[in-house]
């Protein structure tokens, strides 16, 4: 099914710019170089990127089963399938990627893949809250970038209904491509705003980021807050991926990343729970081989995204790793899983695992972070909490984070089993 609703909230793009201009006095960040240059385009995983030119169902479940076949069985790995075993499927939850174009065809993709791997036909809905979105083809468009968007689409979802089989998801695809600094931004926060006025979702996934140093103004960010402080506190529970660039980022100019550590938004507001990447290494029946360790093959380009934001202050609910972070600032991410193809396979991974705690609570979670850093993380393994203790997120020159005993700032407190922390969650949020 497919939806286009803009009536009831801004009624056009540039309505939609002119509300996120930055604050007049605000103070500018450092110059961006390669101003010259035409502006960076989204950084695609390369799972995602292999999508361009797949312009048929067909083609998608194609490139869908190749991305997939190197990955571990996920559901296995996290024990999601002893959650699934006492009924906990995700059923009665609602789960959204909110992607740039989408996939109209999405539903096909998934359910030719499910029927393949014994997995149930999936409940996916589109929605075009912001306007009509343009096909891939149409004159203007960028059609390899909106073909990879195709591709992220399809692999979220896909990550989502291997975690929660049951869950309802939801595309809630923009007209206008996310890149760097505000474009496509607004569109996506009018999307937020759309799924919370109208109660549509559970939780939202975010696989997209933009560098804090390519906004107007370190402050002008903050202008993107509003519609998910409304999310917020009307339950819906927000994760985003922690980037692919390590410590560093683009430009907004490309191409190239800056020289020194930067930190993505919406990787670095608190109101989100970022999801770094880690690597799962596991035998031919799923068993692990040897303990996860942060995501680096900054040789291909790229690794785990993580830092320290320069626009958010630490939340308190961060005071207890204030000597681990050595900041005032707000760190991330706050908890990491299989992220290979980058982080934009993490964030949707776990907002499968939210789904399933939406189910076991009946009703929705909300701010999780307050309850991970002062309730669950400290308890590791009795949470559900498997600490990562391997690796280190360092590229293209800049000296990243690394992966220590208990939280750390490359994966935060770690990554999860989630037949532990679904249960440790519902009760920690009562």
């Amino acid at each position: 099914m497919r939806l286009r609703a803009v009536s009831g909230l801004l009624a056009s793009t540039t309505l939609l710019v002119t509300a996120f201009a930055a604050p007049a006095g605000a103070t500018p960040v450092p110059s961006t170089p390669n101003a010259g240059h035409q502006p960076s385009k989204h950084h695609f995983s390369a799972a995602a990127q292999s999508f361009v030119g797949a312009d048929t169902v067909q083609k998608r479940v194609a490139k869908l089963e190749a991305a997939m076949a190197s990955l571990p069985k996920e559901s296995t790995a996290y024990n999601a399938t002893k959650l699934w075993n006492a009924g906990i499927t995700g059923a009665g939850s609602t789960v959204t990627t909110l992607v740039s174009f989408g996939d109209d065809q999405v539903k096909q993709v998934l359910d030719t893949y499910s029927k393949n791997h014994g997995l149930p036909p999936a409940n996916v809905e589109v929605i075009e809250p912001s306007g009509a979105v343009p096909a891939c083809t149409d004159p203007g468009v960028d059609t390899a970038t909106c073909q990879g968007w195709g591709g992220e689409t399809d692999l979220d979802v896909t990550m989502m209904h291997a975690m929660a089989p049951n869950a309802k998801i939801i595309v809630a695809a923009t007209p206008v491509a996310e890149t760097q600094g505000f474009t496509g931004l607004p569109e996506m926060m009018h999307a937020v705003d759309y799924l919370t006025e109208h109660k549509l979702t559970d939780v939202i996934s975010m696989s997209f980021g933009t560098t804090e140093e390519n906004f107007p103004s370190f402050d002008s960010i903050k202008t993107l807050d509003p519609a998910l402080d409304r999310a917020s506190k009307a339950g819906i529970t927000m994760v985003a991926s922690s980037g692919d660039d390590g410590p560093t980022g683009g430009y907004l100019y490309g191409p190239g990343n800056y020289p020194y550590r930067v930190a993505s938004w919406p990787a670095s507001d608190p109101r989100v729970t970022t999801l770094g990447g880690t690597q799962l290494h596991l035998d031919a029946n799923g068993a692990r081989t040897k303990a996860d360790d942060v995501v680096n093959v900054a040789d291909n380009g790229f690794s785990e995204g993580a830092g320290l934001s320069k626009t958010y202050a630490r939340p308190n609910w961060q005071d207890g790793v204030k000597k681990i972070t050595g900041s005032k600032m707000r760190s991330f991410p706050d908890i990491s899983m299989e992220g290979v193809y980058g982080t934009s396979q993490s964030a949707p991974l776990f907002a499968g695992v939210l789904a399933l705690a939406v189910q076991a609570k009946h009703g929705k979670l909300g701010q999780i972070n307050p309850a991970l850093y002062t309730k669950l993380g400290p308890q590791g393994t009795k949470a559900g909490i498997v600490d990562v203790t391997e690796g280190d997120n360092s590229q293209d020159g800049v000296t990243g984070f690394t992966a220590a005993k208990g939280f750390d700032i490359a994966s935060g407190w770690g990554t999860v089993d989630a037949s532990v922390f679904v249960p440790a969650l519902v009760k920690a949020l009562r």
